[in-house]
This record gives C-alpha cells, sequence and structure tokens, in this order.
C-alpha cells in the first residue's frame, strides 16, 4: 500500500503534522483537512485509498462526514478509520460502528 494516497482529517495542527510525518516517512502520500466539510470535499476530488478520520471536528463532525461519504457512490468504498484524541462515549461509539464498517 506505501505510496498509495492516504487522507488525514484532523483540526489538531500536532496531531495531524505528526501523522503526516509518520505517514510520509513510510512512503505513503498525504492529503489533508481540518474540517468535516474539507473531508468530503478532499475525499471526492481525490479518491485517496484510506481516510483517517477525527471524529471531533469543526464544522460537520467525523461521525456526520462519514455519512455523507457513505451516501456517494464515489466515496463509499474507501475505507475510513476513525481518530480521536478523546475516549468516545458509549452512545458515540454505538452512532459510529454501523457507519465505520
Amino acid at each position: 500500500m506505501a505510496n498509495e494516497l492516504i487522507l488525514i482529517v484532523e483540526d489538531n495542527e500536532k496531531n495531524r503534522k505528526l501523522v503526516h510525518d509518520v505517514l510520509q516517512f513510510r512512503g505513503y502520500q498525504t492529503v489533508e483537512a481540518e474540517t468535516g466539510e474539507d473531508a468530503v470535499r478532499l475525499a471526492r476530488e481525490r479518491r485517496p485509498a484510506l481516510i483517517l478520520m477525527d471524529i471531533q471536528l469543526p464544522g460537520i463532525n467525523g461521525i456526520t462526514a462519514l455519512g455523507e461519504l457513505r451516501s456517494d457512490p464515489t466515496t463509499r468504498a474507501i475505507p475510513v478509520i476513525a481518530v480521536t484524541a478523546s475516549a468516545m462515549s458509549t452512545r458515540a461509539r454505538s452512532s459510529a460502528s454501523p457507519a465505520m464498517g
């Protein structure tokens, strides 16, 4: 999978840079978004091989952005991994589970 494009969706600059640096070091190409809206737009434009999506984002959150990606035939098959620095509540986990699969 090295050299493939990964979309990093993270509003925290330090976290985004860390993920970017690790992926670039391992040979992946990256594109970055700070908001859910930008994530959806970039996924449609660039068609990444994988999306690393923060859950808590400004604008639409990661769960809502994922719903938009899953409802679009051009992005629905892109794997998405939820990434968050905070512990998810039971309610958030249960609402995220079906969409993440």
